[in-house]
Protein backbone atom coordinates (compact mmCIF):
# COMPACT_ATOMS: atom_id res chain seq x y z
CA UNK A 1 0.00 0.00 0.00
CA UNK A 2 1.34 3.68 -1.15
CA UNK A 3 1.44 5.88 1.95
CA UNK A 4 -0.41 8.97 0.72
CA UNK A 5 2.60 12.13 1.27
CA UNK A 6 1.25 15.61 2.61
CA UNK A 7 2.92 18.64 1.72
CA UNK A 8 2.29 22.23 1.47
CA UNK A 9 1.01 24.26 -1.10
CA UNK A 10 2.38 26.79 -2.79
CA UNK A 11 3.26 30.08 -0.63
CA UNK A 12 3.04 32.66 -3.57
CA UNK A 13 1.07 30.95 -5.69
CA UNK A 14 -2.03 30.21 -3.08
CA UNK A 15 -6.04 29.84 -3.88
CA UNK A 16 -6.61 33.88 -3.43
CA UNK A 17 -3.74 34.34 -6.30
CA UNK A 18 -4.88 31.96 -8.30
CA UNK A 19 -8.31 33.53 -8.31
CA UNK A 20 -6.79 37.18 -8.87
CA UNK A 21 -5.00 35.19 -11.77
CA UNK A 22 -8.00 34.37 -13.62
CA UNK A 23 -10.13 37.47 -12.59
CA UNK A 24 -7.40 39.41 -14.20
CA UNK A 25 -7.84 36.95 -17.60
CA UNK A 26 -11.30 37.02 -17.19
CA UNK A 27 -12.42 40.09 -19.68
CA UNK A 28 -10.17 38.44 -22.54
CA UNK A 29 -12.06 35.18 -22.05
CA UNK A 30 -15.79 36.88 -21.82
CA UNK A 31 -14.76 39.43 -24.81
CA UNK A 32 -14.01 35.68 -26.76
CA UNK A 33 -16.81 34.43 -25.79
CA UNK A 34 -19.44 37.00 -26.72
CA UNK A 35 -17.80 37.18 -29.70
CA UNK A 36 -18.00 33.64 -30.97
CA UNK A 37 -14.36 33.33 -32.56
CA UNK A 38 -13.13 30.99 -29.42
CA UNK A 39 -15.96 28.71 -29.99
CA UNK A 40 -19.10 28.00 -30.50
CA UNK A 41 -20.39 26.66 -26.86
CA UNK A 42 -20.63 29.44 -24.68
CA UNK A 43 -19.17 27.70 -21.49
CA UNK A 44 -15.64 27.54 -20.51
CA UNK A 45 -14.12 25.62 -17.49
CA UNK A 46 -10.51 26.75 -15.74
CA UNK A 47 -8.58 24.28 -13.72
CA UNK A 48 -5.46 25.54 -11.88
CA UNK A 49 -2.89 23.55 -10.03
CA UNK A 50 -0.72 24.16 -7.37
CA UNK A 51 2.78 24.30 -8.48
CA UNK A 52 4.17 23.62 -5.26
CA UNK A 53 2.14 19.87 -5.18
CA UNK A 54 3.48 17.75 -8.16
CA UNK A 55 2.69 14.19 -8.28
CA UNK A 56 5.61 13.15 -6.17
CA UNK A 57 3.89 15.00 -3.21
CA UNK A 58 0.21 14.04 -4.15
CA UNK A 59 -2.68 12.80 -6.07
CA UNK A 60 -4.27 14.74 -8.88
CA UNK A 61 -7.31 15.93 -6.77
CA UNK A 62 -5.12 17.43 -3.47
CA UNK A 63 -3.20 19.44 -6.11
CA UNK A 64 -6.02 20.82 -7.81
CA UNK A 65 -5.70 24.63 -6.40
CA UNK A 66 -8.80 26.46 -8.04
CA UNK A 67 -11.29 25.89 -10.41
CA UNK A 68 -13.91 28.36 -12.37
CA UNK A 69 -16.80 27.61 -14.56
CA UNK A 70 -17.94 30.31 -16.99
CA UNK A 71 -21.29 30.72 -18.11
CA UNK A 72 -24.59 28.90 -17.10
CA UNK A 73 -23.64 24.81 -15.83
CA UNK A 74 -26.98 23.90 -16.62
CA UNK A 75 -26.73 24.17 -20.01
CA UNK A 76 -23.80 22.66 -20.57
CA UNK A 77 -23.59 20.50 -23.67
CA UNK A 78 -20.61 18.32 -22.34
CA UNK A 79 -18.59 17.93 -19.13
CA UNK A 80 -16.11 20.51 -19.98
CA UNK A 81 -15.04 20.03 -15.82
CA UNK A 82 -13.98 16.80 -16.86
CA UNK A 83 -12.38 17.82 -19.71
CA UNK A 84 -10.03 20.58 -18.42
CA UNK A 85 -9.52 18.42 -15.14
CA UNK A 86 -7.96 15.50 -18.24
CA UNK A 87 -6.20 17.98 -19.57
CA UNK A 88 -4.90 19.49 -16.31
CA UNK A 89 -3.88 16.16 -15.17
CA UNK A 90 -1.88 15.08 -18.30
CA UNK A 91 -0.17 18.62 -18.43
CA UNK A 92 0.75 18.03 -14.66
CA UNK A 93 1.57 14.53 -14.63
CA UNK A 94 4.31 15.20 -17.59
CA UNK A 95 5.02 18.98 -17.19
CA UNK A 96 4.43 19.66 -20.09
CA UNK A 97 1.51 21.83 -22.82
CA UNK A 98 -0.99 19.27 -23.48
CA UNK A 99 -0.65 20.28 -27.50
CA UNK A 100 3.32 19.31 -26.86
CA UNK A 101 2.68 15.66 -25.28
CA UNK A 102 0.23 15.21 -27.37
CA UNK A 103 2.14 16.01 -31.20
CA UNK A 104 5.65 15.29 -30.08
CA UNK A 105 5.63 12.58 -27.08
CA UNK A 106 2.35 10.92 -27.96
CA UNK A 107 4.15 7.76 -26.28
CA UNK A 108 3.42 9.75 -22.55
CA UNK A 109 -0.37 9.32 -22.98
CA UNK A 110 -2.93 6.95 -22.00
CA UNK A 111 -5.46 5.05 -23.49
CA UNK A 112 -8.28 8.25 -21.79
CA UNK A 113 -5.83 11.34 -23.00
CA UNK A 114 -6.08 11.71 -26.54
CA UNK A 115 -8.19 15.03 -26.83
CA UNK A 116 -5.66 17.06 -24.43
CA UNK A 117 -4.75 20.22 -26.53
CA UNK A 118 -5.91 23.16 -23.98
CA UNK A 119 -3.73 22.36 -20.99
CA UNK A 120 -0.33 24.73 -19.94
CA UNK A 121 2.39 24.33 -17.78
CA UNK A 122 4.17 26.85 -17.45
CA UNK A 123 7.38 27.27 -14.91
CA UNK A 124 5.92 24.21 -12.94
CA UNK A 125 2.39 26.45 -12.80
CA UNK A 126 -0.35 24.17 -15.16
CA UNK A 127 -3.65 25.68 -16.13
CA UNK A 128 -6.50 23.10 -17.66
CA UNK A 129 -9.03 24.98 -19.90
CA UNK A 130 -12.07 23.47 -21.74
CA UNK A 131 -15.27 24.56 -23.49
CA UNK A 132 -13.21 26.98 -26.35
CA UNK A 133 -11.97 25.52 -29.78
CA UNK A 134 -8.67 23.86 -28.54
CA UNK A 135 -6.61 26.75 -29.36
CA UNK A 136 -8.13 29.45 -27.24
CA UNK A 137 -8.67 27.44 -24.34
CA UNK A 138 -4.69 26.75 -24.60
CA UNK A 139 -4.35 30.56 -24.86
CA UNK A 140 -6.53 31.45 -21.91
CA UNK A 141 -5.14 28.73 -19.90
CA UNK A 142 -1.49 30.28 -20.84
CA UNK A 143 -2.90 33.45 -20.00
CA UNK A 144 -4.48 32.63 -16.34
CA UNK A 145 -0.93 30.95 -16.46
CA UNK A 146 1.21 33.98 -16.87
CA UNK A 147 -1.00 36.26 -14.73
CA UNK A 148 -0.60 33.58 -11.77
CA UNK A 149 3.34 33.90 -12.39
CA UNK A 150 3.15 37.65 -11.87
CA UNK A 151 1.17 37.96 -8.96
CA UNK A 152 3.47 35.04 -7.33
CA UNK A 153 6.38 37.46 -8.12
CA UNK A 154 4.64 40.63 -7.01
CA UNK A 155 4.22 38.52 -3.36
CA UNK A 156 7.73 37.28 -2.94
CA UNK A 157 9.34 40.69 -3.98
CA UNK A 158 6.83 42.39 -1.12
CA UNK A 159 8.08 39.31 1.33
CA UNK A 160 11.65 40.09 2.87
CA UNK A 161 13.73 36.75 2.13
CA UNK A 162 13.84 35.51 5.76
CA UNK A 163 13.08 32.01 6.96
CA UNK A 164 9.47 31.68 8.02
CA UNK A 165 8.46 29.41 10.57
CA UNK A 166 5.37 27.76 9.14
CA UNK A 167 2.98 29.42 11.98
CA UNK A 168 3.87 33.14 11.22
CA UNK A 169 2.69 32.65 7.42
CA UNK A 170 1.06 35.72 6.58
CA UNK A 171 0.86 36.85 2.98
CA UNK A 172 0.73 40.31 2.32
Amino acid sequence: MQEEILAEGSYFADQRAAREAVNLAMPMIEHGMRSGQVGESGFLYIVVMDPALGPQQCDFQHAILYEQAVGDRSAWDADYAAFARDKARVCWLTGRDGHHVRHVSPHLLGRADPGIWGGVCLDGIVVGVAGANPWYDEAFAGSIACCLKALAKERALATPETPVLAADRAIP
